[in-house]
């Protein structure tokens, strides 16, 4: 335990004049009642210190670049949230909040529309179902038709259409042999070739119809139903599904998640823009004054890099740099103090512990870090000032 300076001063004064007093009252009458000199003693902690804010920060950048303004000086007096630098490179990132902003706005306008388009799109999604059946059945008809023998009628009339078809084609293929060794662009050669082929696709397509209808058709044909009813049968299946999801008034799930996916990310890259535009202008975190400035305009710097010193310079403290691990386990938050400056001689002043380091600080020896909250703070106190720290224990 440790005895102030001031106080070993007062009680040596005291034992003094206490001895003086009982030489001159040797051969009084009176004794003169004892007087306890103790009462008022407190023992104390003693520790160097020094002045810090209450609250302080070094601060760097968010983005690696080139300084472009610096917007205050050393000793400025600085708002929370007021810019205090701006870096290089706002014309491309503004470029990018705005295409994102557009994206934004496109995704809010198809989603919108989803919802809008829920009715129409059960009504079209039914009229879907509607059309792939009718292709079913006509395909599953013409599959029939080839696989079992038509009415007679229909056969006779098949014949018939046949004997015309194949007349018209030879008085076309007449018609056309004349010009056959004409240039190919002769107008009449192109006219009567362009009439022969038109009569030799009708030959054929009632060829087909006729063995059709007569139960002979080709392997090719036959494959062809097949797989048109086949293709058929899978689009009306789809279909079906896609009216299930809609046939309630409601967007397409799939859609509708695709959409709100779309919305969401596009939301998220205009933040991303807006977090990377913001982050070219350094902002003061809290009320102070610029105590610092370790960079110039046009300077490079990079994240991490110090950059301003910031403290609040309207709150100081004291900060203990020496009180042993003895002391500070006699001591508590709420302890008052006695605290002097080297720089203020005639200042002396109170004080409270309003925080006690709970591990020991770095360096040689076990000390413990305490902080000293002044009751009155002198006039031309500054950050960094040595204090000395008298702080009553406990017995």
């Amino acid at each position: 335990m440790k005895i102030s300076m001031h106080k070993f001063i007062f009680f040596f004064i005291l034992a003094l004049a206490l001895l003086s007093l009982s030489a001159c009252g040797a051969s009084a009458t009176e004794t003169p009642e004892p007087v306890d000199t103790f009462d008022d003693f407190k023992p104390v902690a003693s520790a160097t210190g020094k002045v810090v804010p209450q609250q302080w920060a070094t601060l760097s950048v968010q983005t690696t670049g080139i300084v472009a303004e610096l917007l205050v000086e050393e000793n400025d007096q600085v708002e929370a949230g007021q810019p205090l630098l701006c870096m290089s490179g706002s014309e491309q990132l503004e470029a990018a909040l705005t295409a994102a902003k557009l994206e934004l706005v496109n995704a809010q306008q198809a989603l919108t529309s989803l919802e809008e388009n829920a009715a129409l799109n059960t009504t079209q999604a039914l009229q879907t179902v509607a059309d792939t059946r009718d292709m079913v059945r006509d395909a599953e008809t013409r599959l029939n038709n080839l696989e079992s023998s038509s009415p007679e009628v229909d056969v006779e009339q098949a014949q018939a259409n046949v004997v015309l078809a194949k007349d018209k084609l030879e008085k076309a293929q007449e018609d056309f042999e004349p010009y056959s060794n004409k240039p190919e662009t002769n107008i009449t050669r192109a006219t009567y070739q362009s009439r022969l082929a038109q009569a030799q696709k009708e030959y054929n397509a009632a060829v087909r119809l006729l063995n059709n209808l007569q139960g002979t058709a080709n392997e090719i044909d036959m494959d062809q139903a097949q797989a048109d009813l086949s293709f058929a049968k899978t689009l009306l299946e789809k279909a079906l599904a896609d009216y299930e999801k809609v046939k309630d008034g409601e967007p397409n799930p799939d859609q509708y998640n695709a959409a709100q996916a779309r919305l969401e990310n596009a939301l998220a890259q205009v933040n991303a823009a807006e977090a990377a535009l913001n982050d070219l202008t350094l902002e003061a975190p809290f009320a102070g004054t610029i105590s610092a400035i370790y960079i110039r305009t046009n300077e490079w710097v990079t994240p991490g890099q110090p950059v301003l010193l910031i403290g609040d310079l309207d709150h100081l403290l004291v900060e203990t740099t020496d009180l042993n691990e003895i002391d500070v386990a006699r001591i508590a938050v709420g302890s008052q103090a006695t605290v002097t400056f080297d720089a203020l001689p005639e200042y002396t002043g109170s004080g409270t512990v309003t925080r006690i380091a709970t591990k020991a600080s770095e360096g040689s020896g076990v000390n413990y870090t305490v902080m000293v909250e002044l009751d009155d703070v002198p006039d031309n106190l500054l950050w960094g000032m040595t204090a000395f720290v008298d702080i009553e224990v406990n017995e």
